[in-house]
């Protein structure tokens, strides 16, 4: 891949709470950061597991890996630590990206009375 979604920074603040880590007991991960890279690359595009690409490692591989993370809890301390201090650089919720589904909208027939409640309306 020609670039990383994570930068240095952000890296270097998540690096810490991994698992995985030299230093503690049990295997090293192989490439923490590729990893990470790889489930946030999926998280951005929407796409499925198979369609990650080569640069990332095998797709079975990362979703083994993702899915052990998850049912030992890494990603919800990850998200809580993080959350303690919360950066809200990517926040942004106006009416250009806010859509309605149809029947919201009153489509097909608007929001007039039905025969029964003009009825029970006289």
């Amino acid at each position: 891949m020609s670039r990383r979604t994570l930068t240095d920074a952000r890296w270097a603040r998540i690096e810490g709470h991994l698992p995985g880590r030299d230093g503690l007991p049990g295997r090293s991960g192989a490439d923490n950061r590729l990893f990470v890279d790889a489930v946030l690359w999926l998280a951005r595009t929407a796409s499925p597991w198979r369609d990650l690409p080569p640069e990332f490692g095998k797709w079975t591989g990362v979703h083994a890996r993702f899915r052990r993370w998850a049912v030992a809890g890494v990603w919800e301390r990850l998200f809580n630590e993080l959350s303690t201090d919360p950066d809200f650089e990517y926040v942004l919720i106006d009416s250009t990206i806010c859509k309605a589904h149809a029947d919201a909208t009153g489509a097909r027939g608007g929001l007039g009375l039905r025969a029964s409640d003009a009825r029970a309306a006289a």
